[in-house]
């Protein structure tokens, strides 16, 4: 029982995708969540977990509910991440049935240094449910365990310092960590490039069988795109690097260096990632401001 990975599937339907997997698209697609979000219910008879609700919206709400066969219901909520696309429906469905929500620890944002705060976006900021608080807190490889399912947690700090991503078996529900579709956006101060690509390296070579995102289709070939990723970022460090080691460049001058080929409406967001790596590399002692008090400083190779 399968279902195609690269069509979209339609708003509010249910899709089996396996034995013990549904998933129901909800209504928010855009830019930045491809085709929507994909919410998971997982089980088949019996108590059914979802996994990342979606936005909050009384449409998908329904749609979520409709899935259920009868005997059937929610005996646990798990949101991969507090972006509010994935909890935003979280507690109105906690609250309509009675159960645990379930998500990591809340994330605090990391110190940065002075010159960053200039260039943090705003509307990423806003993006974060900061009202979000779980019934339950999950550790990292701990197991949920019903009659017929058991799911595991996998804490992949990096497009969220909260993230994690949940296994059924070899089938990983990946959250924003690993997309088919694009790359995950890492954004300051609640997002760290370090602990991104040290989560990518984590899930490699464990032999998982499907990655199920939360934006966009299956990635039926799980460690060719991790490993996809992982020279995708490691490729983007060493542009930067060979960039600054030119001359130096404002964060404006690599968005546009670097995402040549990338549409001009979707570089803010690059912007971000940029920004990212470069904080990356200053930990790593490879690159540095000229003038750190300056919001439109350029940033210099260190040798």
């Amino acid at each position: 029982m399968s279902t195609a990975i690269t069509q979209p599937p339609a708003i509010g339907q249910l899709e089996w995708l396996a034995p013990l997997i549904r998933r129901v698209l909800a209504p928010n697609p855009s830019v930045m969540t491809h085709w929507g979000t994909n919410s998971y219910i997982i089980g088949d008879g019996g108590a059914c977990a979802v996994i990342d609700p979606g936005p909050q919206d009384r449409r998908h709400h329904a749609a979520l509910l409709a899935a259920l066969s009868p005997g059937e219901y929610i005996s646990d909520i798990l949101v991969t991440h507090r972006h509010i696309d994935h909890s935003g429906l979280a507690y109105p469905l906690a609250k309509d049935t009675r159960v645990r929500l379930w998500a990591f620890d809340a994330p605090s944002p990391q110190a940065l240094p002075a010159w960053v705060k200039p260039h943090l976006s705003p509307n990423l900021h806003n993006a974060i449910d900061h009202n979000f608080t779980p019934d339950a807190i999950l550790q990292d490889g701990q197991r949920l365990v019903s009659a017929h399912w058991t799911l595991t947690a996998h804490h992949t700090p990096g497009h969220l310092a909260d993230h994690i991503c949940l296994s059924l078996g070899d089938w990983l529900f990946a959250g924003g960590h690993v997309m088919a579709w694009s790359s995950s956006m890492i954004a300051l101060p609640y997002g760290d490039m370090g602990s991104y690509m040290a989560g990518l390296a984590r899930l490699s070579g464990q032999g998982w069988q499907q990655f199920l995102p939360a934006h966009g289709p299956l990635c039926s070939e799980p460690e060719k795109r991790v490993f996809e990723l992982l020279t995708h970022r490691r490729a983007r460090e060493t542009q930067i690097l060979a960039a600054l080691s030119l001359q130096p460049h404002r964060l404006s001058d690599l968005v546009t260096r670097c995402y040549d080929t990338t549409p001009p409406y979707l570089h803010k967001a690059a912007a971000q990632n940029i920004l990212a790596h470069l904080v990356d590399l200053h930990k790593k002692q490879q690159v540095s401001p000229l003038f750190p008090d300056n919001p439109n400083s350029t940033f210099q190779r260190t040798y």
